[in-house]
């Protein structure tokens, strides 16, 4: 049998609840071969991120070409690329190899609110990037930077959806965990919108929500799904991982990667189209 193989480009963190780690072992519950081109070391907790160390431009090439000269992609996320050397060398390696399933997390600020892309690095995302996204994933702080304007309702992050999408990306899925209400998600196809909804959880223990996310996408993409579906599925998948979060460490603890293996599911994402 061979494996779906999914490549995730993105920082590593070294409490487990986010970045490289969050997405190896979501990749690996939902049945994919998981792969990684590690672009930063943090020291990072459930309290912050102390420090970065950014990888060698040339070394993250070298490890992306190490991955799909010998084992081969079937889908690519992105997660923390933190310099435009290391984001036109990513993109100029999905370019190489012809990665058509890329899932773009606009990686900006870490939950504890410290930067995690350099000022300059921005306008290369982009340039070089957003263009290449089959789906690009920003919650409303990114979506914010991205479109330019102020987003405080779903009319916001449709008008943000629109504009983004304009950038070059084919998808785009506005996240709307920063507004008040329930968590909707919003997928925008140049076409139409589809809401994804779910009642929000009371709970602080959200650390690697976006991560974990867009490597599901990335997965279901992987292994033959729609972008709707793939959405769809997504959801479900993280609305489980923080409805079971676990309890660890003192601030923002991680979501729990293993909750669809060891809790009940627990229904339906409604996924409703709209003009």
């Amino acid at each position: 049998m061979k494996p779906t193989r999914i490549l995730t480009i993105a920082g590593s963190d070294s409490g487990g609840g986010a970045g490289i780690q969050a997405d190896l072992k979501t990749i690996t519950v939902l049945g994919g071969f998981g792969m990684s081109v590690i672009t930063a070391l943090t020291a990072q907790n459930t309290l912050g991120v102390h420090g970065i160390h950014d990888i060698p431009p040339a070394f993250v090439a070298a490890q992306f070409d190490a991955v799909a000269t010998d084992i081969g992609i079937d889908a690519a996320k992105t997660g923390m690329l933190a310099t435009s050397g290391v984001i036109r060398v990513v993109a100029a390696k999905i370019r190489e190899y012809g990665i058509e399933k890329l899932v773009v997390d606009p990686v900006m600020v870490a939950k504890g609110g410290m930067s995690l892309i350099r000022e300059e690095a921005r306008e290369t995302l982009v340039a070089e990037l957003v263009p290449l996204a089959f789906v690009l994933t920003p919650n409303i702080p990114e979506a914010e930077v991205l479109s330019g304007i102020r987003i405080a309702t779903p009319s916001d992050m449709k008008e943000a959806a629109r504009i983004i999408w304009n950038l070059g990306a084919r998808h785009v899925v506005v996240k709307g965990g920063h507004l008040a209400g329930d968590a909707a998600d919003i997928l925008y196809d140049g076409r139409e919108f589809t809401i994804f909804s779910v009642p929000r959880i009371a709970t602080t223990d959200t650390h690697g929500t976006g991560c974990t996310y867009s490597a599901a996408i990335a997965t279901f993409l992987g292994r033959g799904m729609e972008v709707r579906g793939a959405v769809e599925e997504a959801k479900r998948y993280i609305t489980e991982a923080v409805r079971c979060a676990w309890r660890v460490g003192a601030g923002h603890g991680p979501t729990n990667h293993l909750a669809p293996l060891t809790a009940p599911r627990t229904g339906g994402t409604p996924a409703k189209p709209e003009a």
